[in-house]
């Protein structure tokens, strides 16, 4: 009998919306898990739901009948808040699927977007210069004509300019 209930389990219909498929990274997940001890410096994790670059981990000896725990550090790569965390090493923890893209920056409109040119070849307008030295120096160098290369960091929903470069002639 309890093999029938498995057979059943296994042709359970699924009914899904026409629109879950929306996304472009064919099914990908914001995250994967991975074992705690794992996790390397420099590396990324999800920490209180927020995908952070590790800047410190330490890692302490097992008690008379624990675990060992890893103490993270990490940075919000965001916002640059500072975040920590402690779990044991044998737990998993969610690391983000961090994506880098680079563009060329056409314009930069008065409200602040960026029209960005992919490597397709189609235009982009959705992302925002950001409010920080970075964004400065993006507007200073398009103002000054200089022809540019951006950089965009993905992960979980979110998105945001991080770096900018020359384009090479």
């Amino acid at each position: 009998m309890g093999g029938h209930l498995v057979a059943n389990l296994f042709f359970t219909n699924v009914i899904m919306s026409d629109n879950e498929f929306a996304s472009a990274d064919a099914g990908a997940s914001e995250t994967y898990p991975l074992q705690c001890s794992s996790l390397r410096k420099g590396g990324h994790v999800m920490i209180k739901g927020r995908p952070c670059k590790i800047v410190d981990m330490s890692t302490s000896k097992t008690g008379k009948h624990g675990h060992a725990k890893v103490h993270l550090t990490a940075i919000d790569i965001f916002t640059g808040k500072k975040l920590e965390d402690l779990c044991p090493s044998t737990h998993n923890m969610n690391v983000p699927n961090v994506k880098r893209t680079e563009f060329s920056l056409l314009d930069i409109s008065d409200d602040g977007f960026c029209s960005l040119l992919t490597e397709s070849g189609e235009t982009r307008e959705d992302l925002k210069i950001p409010e920080t030295d970075m964004g400065s120096e993006i507007r200073k160098r398009f103002e000054e004509g200089e022809e540019l290369i951006v950089t965009e960091l993905a992960a979980c929903g979110e998105s945001m300019l991080i770096s900018v470069k020359a384009q090479p002639k």
